[in-house]
């Protein structure tokens, strides 16, 4: 896929909160689907595959234990998460690493008000985790407008408008833009 077959939508709504020794991303978007469709493209392992960083080893619907397997970068790691809280079509949350994400859909006139709230350790991350999943949903969105388009993941993100995004989220948030997380960095701090 080439860069002019995607280009990233507007930035969404976001904001930062402290949330003890953390800190938590609110990302706000709004999504043309009803909460049922964008539930699904949240919960069944071949829609994850088609739009997230990960893939998941069961449907996320139920609470309890689960693999997820990043899918972000060069080698694929599992790991052992969460589903702490299953609502469907409302609620969704689990552990992701050390990070909690949280998934709140709100039926609107014209279809799902989105809130994701990603509990991170470094403030420096909310840029960029604003970035990634920005280019994740609105891949996501083109697979609920029934027009996928292939998953952008990992590094290859930059050539997709990351680095840009994540400078203006920066802005956005009052967070100095520090560039690409460092596990998609190699050595010498490039992509």
């Amino acid at each position: 896929m080439t860069s002019d077959v995607y280009r990233p939508s507007p930035p969404a709504q976001v904001g930062g909160e402290a949330t003890g020794d953390r800190w938590t991303l609110v990302f706000v978007r709004d999504l043309r689907h009803p909460p049922e469709k964008v539930w699904r493209a949240l919960t069944e392992p071949g829609q994850l595959s088609a739009w997230a960083p990960y893939t998941a080893g069961r449907d996320l619907s139920e609470t309890g234990g689960v693999t997820l397997t990043m899918i972000d970068d060069e080698n694929p790691l599992d790991m052992a998460v969460e589903v702490v809280r299953a609502e469907p079509p409302t609620l969704l949350e689990h552990t992701f690493g050390t990070d909690l994400l949280r998934w709140e859909l709100a039926a609107t006139g014209g279809g799902t008000r989105l809130t994701l709230r990603h509990t991170v350790q470094d403030r420096d991350m909310l840029p960029k985790a604003a970035a990634g999943w920005h280019i994740c949903l609105d891949v996501a969105e083109k697979l609920l407008d029934g027009r996928p388009i292939p998953p952008i993941r990992g590094a290859a993100a930059v050539d997709f408008g990351w680095s840009e995004l994540n400078d203006r989220y920066a802005r956005r948030l009052g967070v100095p833009d520090t560039g690409l997380p460092r596990h998609l960095k190699d050595g010498n701090g490039t992509a």
